[in-house]
């Protein structure tokens, strides 16, 4: 009996710990990361990619860097967010950084109410699930009875192995999402942007969407995309958009439009592209030839008896004993171990 109030009194304790655990584990999520809290360039696509590439439980916290006086922050319903409109918010902070808790698992809708600093894109909307449970400690089982012996069984050919999993389907990236491959206000911080989180491998694939004539697509080595200055590249810019580009090799990739100024303005993109099997065919299945079974019994010839005829005596034939009945044994066995599994199970209850 005291050990079972021992195992009672473990199990309360694990727990207890485990929802102060679960309690405990959250995350604060700096919005915008290293940009803060402002106009973003390029619009809202900043805040969305941001919030793409995170997710948000009930108990995180958010922090909205901004200067005091120049910004604010205002959690509005979805209506207001869409519209920028700023009446009626239904929390307000003027004084950064902020910090919010997220306490229900919900939408959140989140605007700068200074002048068009919401429609120039400082607005963020997030969707916030509810904190993840961890699992309750498994009950400790007291230890089963050693199973009887008995008699092996014959070999069971195996089961050969699994094909092998193919290899999963490439990526496709639209460079920039609906802001598209263009000069982008605000200079190159909105594609820096849009490729943090996202994870390029070999194989993948990126589209370049744009106007043909007003912008073009080439990929350049690390100077040159550093100085803006194609002088020396002998690679030929793609011009005919949407221009479709695989990710034919591992490390940095760099690439900007080759027109006037747009480079220097902005339009360039590096991504970091990691070995992978995106883009390599599935290795062919190797099924293992399962081993062949016991050789079949010999076939038993039954010889028929000898001719009966009257004029050479037949030797008489020694009788053939009857086989032995089937054997009893396994049934004797199992009612001779009961006495041992009841033993077992008290030993188990009263330790």
């Amino acid at each position: 009996m005291e050990g079972r109030l021992n195992v009672v009194v473990f199990m309360a304790l694990m727990f207890v710990g485990a929802m102060l655990n679960g309690s405990s584990a959250q995350t604060t999520h700096v919005a915008g990361d290293s940009i803060g809290w402002i106009v973003p360039p390029g619009g809202d696509i900043a805040y969305r990619t941001w919030a793409a590439t995170r997710t948000f439980v009930v108990g995180d916290i958010i922090v909205f860097n901004f200067t005091t006086g120049m910004h604010d922050v205002a959690e509005v319903t979805k209506e207001s967010y869409d519209s920028c409109n700023a009446n009626n918010p239904i929390t307000m902070s003027t004084t950064g950084p902020t910090t919010i808790t997220l306490t229900s698992a919900r939408e959140y809708n989140f605007i700068c109410t200074f002048g068009s600093h919401c429609i120039l894109g400082q607005k963020l909307s997030i969707n916030v699930s509810a904190a993840s449970v961890a699992p309750s400690p498994q009950p400790t089982t007291p230890p089963a009875p050693a199973a009887p012996e008995t008699t092996p069984s014959p070999a069971v050919p195996a089961t050969p192995p699994p094909a092998a999993s193919p290899a999963p389907t490439p990526m496709t990236y639209v460079v920039g999402d609906s802001l598209g491959w263009t000069v982008p206000p605000g200079g190159p911080i909105a594609y820096r942007t849009w490729a943090m989180g996202k994870t390029f491998m070999v194989g993948d694939i990126l589209v370049f969407n744009f106007s043909n004539r007003q912008h073009d697509v080439a990929e350049v080595t690390k100077a040159e995309f550093d100085s803006c200055n194609i002088s020396t590249t002998t690679t030929a810019p793609i011009t005919t958009g949407p221009a479709r580009i695989t990710l034919s090799s591992a490390g940095e990739n760099y690439y900007i439009c080759t027109i006037t100024q747009h480079c220097s303005w902005g339009q360039k993109l590096a991504i970091n592209v990691t070995a992978g099997t995106g883009g390599s065919a599935p290795a062919p299945s190797s099924t293992a030839t399962p081993p062949s079974g016991s050789a079949p019994p010999p076939s038993s010839t039954v010889t028929p008896p000898p001719s009966s005829g009257g004029l050479t005596p037949s030797t008489p034939s020694t009788p053939t004993p009857p086989p032995p009945p089937p054997s009893n044994s396994a049934p004797s066995f199992a009612v001779a171990a009961l006495p041992f599994t009841f033993f077992a199970v008290a030993v188990a209850l009263f330790n």
